[in-house]
């Protein structure tokens, strides 16, 4: 990400890996889901291994994506945001910018990330706070391929925990318990895939008719 300048916060951008409007396969709901570019913690096996470096990406305004979230709660129905990655927290200034405003747009805001949440509250960042002050979610620990999770939906290895930081969702709610879903979208020549594939659906972007690679990105 290129430096910012005397006039630019670190809120005021972010870099991101992608961005989808409207999923159903990034936790409960409709929600517009965003995947930073870069995480420092390099997990072995992780599931979006070209989102690991932080370089590359898009350099985007904090303020475009929150008018994106905005439009997509209107034009898509969304009922929250979802922040992956990469990792969230190493943009915790415009990812808890974003989250502000989800919230208030009534809003309900979802964050993966690789620190265990007793790690990021140890974090010196104050945006860390800010963020999980405005967090619903918090699905936290690092990704641990020996440890794969076969039960819980959008989760990717059975350590990794489901934090409940208010009240607008529940642990006992049946939607923990559903089948992952996998999605694929073809816009012009670009393929995206985004969720948890079945196993019978791995390798089916692989060799798109339209000679790209896709990104695929997923759950941390």
């Amino acid at each position: 990400m290129p430096p910012l300048t005397a006039k630019h916060s670190a809120a005021d951008f972010v870099s991101a890996a992608q961005i989808v409007a409207c999923t159903e396969a990034e936790g409960p709901g409709r929600r517009f889901a965003l995947w930073f570019q870069g995480c420092p913690l390099r997990c072995p096996g992780c599931c979006n291994p070209e989102m690991l470096p932080f370089r590359g990406g898009q350099r985007i305004a904090t303020s475009d994506v929150i008018r994106q979230v905005a439009a997509a709660r209107v034009g898509r129905a969304v009922e929250g945001v979802t922040l992956l990655g990469g990792e969230p927290l190493a943009y915790a200034a415009g990812a808890a910018a974003i989250a502000r405003a989800a919230w208030q747009l009534g809003l309900s805001v979802m964050v993966f990330t690789g620190y265990t949440l007793d790690q990021a509250r140890a974090l010196p960042d104050p945006a860390v706070t800010d963020l999980l002050a405005h967090t619903d979610i918090v699905v936290d620990g690092p990704y641990i391929r020996e440890q794969p999770e076969t039960r819980r939906r959008w989760i990717g290895s059975a350590n990794q925990r489901i934090r409940f930081l208010t009240d607008r969702y529940r642990a006992d709610d049946p939607c923990w318990r559903r089948p992952n879903t996998l999605e694929i979208r073809l816009t012009g020549t670009d393929l995206t895939v985004n969720g948890f594939p079945a196993p019978a659906a791995v390798g089916l972007w692989k060799r798109p008719p339209i000679g790209r690679q896709p990104r695929t990105p997923r759950p941390a």
